[in-house]
Formats: C-alpha cells, sequence, structure tokens
C-alpha cells in the first residue's frame, strides 16, 4: 500500500510564538491560503488533516471548501511542544536553539514527539493533504532521509512538501518552497 501526502505549512499567523499560543493568520497568510487552494485543487478531493491550532484549520478552511471535505483534526500533526516550565516570552529562545540542533539533543520527551508525528503519516492510507508545521514537517523530512535535525528544510508558509509513504515507509519527493523563516 503507498499514498502520496502533501504537507502544507500554515499560513503566516497574525502573532509570534512568544506572545499568543493560538494565533489565526494574518492578511498575507489568508491569500496565502487561497494561493494554496488554487495550486492543490485540481488534486481532490482528498481527505484533509491538520493540527488543532487555528492558523493550520484557517489554512485548510479554503481547500475544505473547494473539494466540500471536513478537515479530521489531529494534534499528532500538531505543533512541537515547549519544554514543560517554558514561560510565554521564552518559547521563542528555546525555538531558536532547538532548531539549530538534532532530535537526540532534545531529548526523549522530543524525539518521541517525532515518532508521533512520523507514526500518524504512515498511518495514511489514501493521498492526503496534510496541513500543520514548520517542525512537524521537518521530523517527517528528516525521517524520510534519515537525518536527525530538527529542520533539514526552511519552508515557507504555505510551502507544499510531498512525500510518499512507501513499503512502510516515508520517502522524500520533494521539499516545499524554502524562505527565511523568521521564529517569532
Amino acid at each position: 500500500m503507498s499514498a502520496r501526502l502533501r504537507l502544507v505549512r500554515h499560513g503566516r499567523a497574525a502573532a509570534g510564538w512568544d506572545n499568543h499560543r493560538d494565533p489565526g493568520l494574518d492578511d498575507v497568510g489568508q491569500a496565502q491560503a487561497e494561493a494554496v487552494t488554487l495550486e492543490l485543487a485540481p488534486l481532490g478531493p482528498l481527505p484533509i488533516v491538520c493540527s488543532p491550532m487555528r492558523r493550520t484549520r484557517e489554512t485548510a478552511e479554503p481547500l475544505a471548501t473547494a473539494w466540500r471535505v471536513e478537515p479530521v483534526v489531529d494534534a499528532a500533526v500538531g505543533e512541537i511542544p515547549a519544554p514543560a516550565g517554558v514561560e510565554m516570552g521564552e518559547r521563542v529562545v528555546w525555538l531558536r536553539r532547538a532548531v539549530e540542533g538534532s532530535w537526540s539533543d532534545l531529548g526523549q520527551r522530543h524525539e518521541s514527539w517525532r515518532s508521533n508525528v512520523v507514526d500518524r503519516l504512515l498511518a495514511l492510507t489514501a493521498d492526503t493533504v496534510i496541513v500543520s508545521h514548520f517542525v512537524a514537517i521537518n521530523a517527517a523530512i528528516g525521517a524520510a532521509v534519515d537525518d536527525d535535525r530538527v529542520v533539514v528544510a526552511r519552508l515557507d508558509n504555505c510551502s507544499v512538501t510531498v512525500i510518499d509513504i512507501v513499503d512502510g515507509a516515508l520517502r522524500l519527493v520533494e521539499i516545499g518552497r524554502e524562505a527565511d523563516t523568521l521564529i517569532r
């Protein structure tokens, strides 16, 4: 059994990681969501899975409307959790350090989180669009190419990374559009 996964990084958020736990999209992010809908619409309708975070649900909404499908909201493709005890204002500092290292540097909790992301993707049996986050998509890319770095690609907002499931493993087909990613 094989499936083609299109992992979409959410559109630009209206607020940063250090000052809002669950921002929606800003006007640019909304335009990005509309643009990725135009890009992906001819491929479907396909199932859509998205993170519970507002910015991923808002990114998925135009495509779900176009295809008349209800996205499956799944925390397993959600945002990397900050360590316990890291306050809101310190989250960006932690994340900037984390993305410069490896999964093994982050420790067991985050290696387990990465494994959960990969396991959720491997459980998909049909071609699917997954609207997720920068680090979660990088977790999938790293698993597909056997790379322990937290960030393998500097994915732009609403970029589409294509990964196939072949013989029970993730296989990278195409890395989405890259850009300087502002961690804010």
